[in-house]
């Protein structure tokens, strides 16, 4: 979890992507991911493909907090970043949420997860 207040804000986004387009959207996120981690209040992102619904996948996205994930998404780089996402997509959702509690696996080194 980051350090101002132990706050972490997630960003979880499902697309729907059209059929037979998926190698082109897996490729056009790849080529574009540094949009988002290349700023400074982003903590990385996930590419998921769901295991159960064909063509859909979720974008895993971590914020230091809520305001400065706002401050992005209203910015032109993010505009642009989804202007060039929208032809593979036919639907999707955005979810937000905020960490309450982290707990780390009990396999993993006391530093791993931000554990303190």
């Amino acid at each position: 979890m980051p350090d101002n207040d132990g706050e972490l804000f997630r960003v979880l986004l499902r697309f729907e992507i059209n059929p037979g387009m998926e190698a082109d959207f897996e490729r056009t996120w790849l080529s574009i991911g540094n949009v988002i981690t290349g700023h400074p209040a982003n903590l990385g992102q996930w590419l998921m493909r769901s295991a159960e619904e064909e063509s859909v996948y979720y974008v895993i996205s971590d914020w230091v907090d809520e305001k400065r994930f706002r401050e992005f998404e209203h910015s032109d780089a993010h505009v642009e970043h989804r202007t060039k996402l929208h032809p593979y997509r036919r639907g999707g959702a955005m979810h937000i949420m905020s960490g309450v509690h982290f707990l780390p696996a009990a396999s993993a080194p006391a530093s791993a997860g931000g554990a303190r």
